[in-house]
């Protein structure tokens, strides 16, 4: 039935996202110990491991390399070595709850990518409306955290690392839904995420060195944490993009900066909410609601 088909995708959605917002506290803690570039790098290539068994066949990931390098390139700079590369340099410079606001700006990009580069995908005023609710509380979340103070230039850089990182994703959604039905959503997902891996790890070696490899268990625990997430929640959104238009499948990541944001401020020291965080939060949830609402029909059943 199409409306409970519906509400699996949503669910489904909803599930990524939140798999997504517990990631600012699990990539805080591990940038205590490992440099921003090899923390990727080595998430990435773990995630698309862990991926693997999920593909049907162990060769389909490296078959799809062969047959589609195109596409898989694509996917692996926007998805992977971009996004997340601006994630934890810019993670690194700013707090918890601030990242996962900034990348709740997603919905946005991703909206106006959509209506510039898809000619079924136009923005319609419910999902204008929608995502101009849900940036007000992105808004007022972030002069809540006040991001702009003594830190200065360096946190400043952060959020906009962060902001381009959302920026160059809704490209890289695009790229997949335009493909829609015709690549293994895991097996894209797991041989984008090795190569991503192997080529941020590249792009460490001349500013960070290899690795660190003598950490304590911790860090180990929130890396396989941050692998599990990128497996599960980017398999889940590769799906759904092939079912889903873009622009109304990310109004969900308004999710991302109000769970991000509470599991920060409850997990991050020195991290906490202000009454206007609160009110941004509310915002964002009339957002969702907004955006997910189905129109009345019309003189339906008549």
């Amino acid at each position: 039935m199409p409306g409970t088909k519906s509400l699996r995708y949503n669910l489904m959605a909803v599930l990524a996202c939140l798999l997504w917002s517990s990631a600012f506290v699990a990539g805080k803690k591990a940038l205590e110990y490992q440099h921003p570039l090899n923390l990727a790098g080595t998430r990435f290539l773990l995630a698309g491991l862990l991926q693997i068994p999920l593909c049907g066949s162990i060769l389909a990931p490296f078959r799809l390399l062969k047959s589609d390098f195109k596409t898989v390139l694509q996917v692996s700079l926007f998805h992977t070595v971009y996004l997340y590369a601006s994630f934890f340099i810019g993670l690194s410079w700013v707090s918890g709850a601030e990242g996962a606001i900034m990348i709740g700006v997603g919905p946005l990009t991703a909206a106006l990518v959509a209506h510039l580069l898809m000619k079924d995908d136009k923005m319609q005023r419910r999902t204008l409306f929608s995502i101009l609710l849900g940036m007000s509380g992105v808004a007022l979340i972030s002069l809540a955290s006040n991001p702009w103070n003594p830190g200065g230039l360096k946190e400043f850089c952060g959020l906009m690392l962060l902001l381009s990182g959302a920026l160059v994703s809704a490209i890289g959604n695009v790229v997949v839904a335009k493909r829609k039905g015709g690549l293994h959503p895991v097996a894209l997902n797991s041989i984008q995420m090795l190569l991503g891996g192997v080529i941020l790890l590249g792009l460490a070696l001349p500013f960070e060195g290899f690795p660190q490899i003598k950490l304590p268990v911790v860090y180990y625990g929130n890396l396989l944490w941050l692998a599990t997430i990128s497996a599960t929640a980017f398999a889940i959104w590769f799906f759904l993009l092939g079912k889903i238009k873009v622009s109304k499948l990310n109004l969900w990541k308004f999710l991302i900066p109000l769970c991000g944001a509470t599991l920060s401020w409850i997990f991050l020291p020195g991290e906490s909410p202000t009454l206007s965080s609160l009110l941004g939060m509310a915002l964002i949830v009339g957002g969702i609601v907004v955006g997910q609402r189905e129109p009345k029909r019309e003189n339906a059943g008549r």
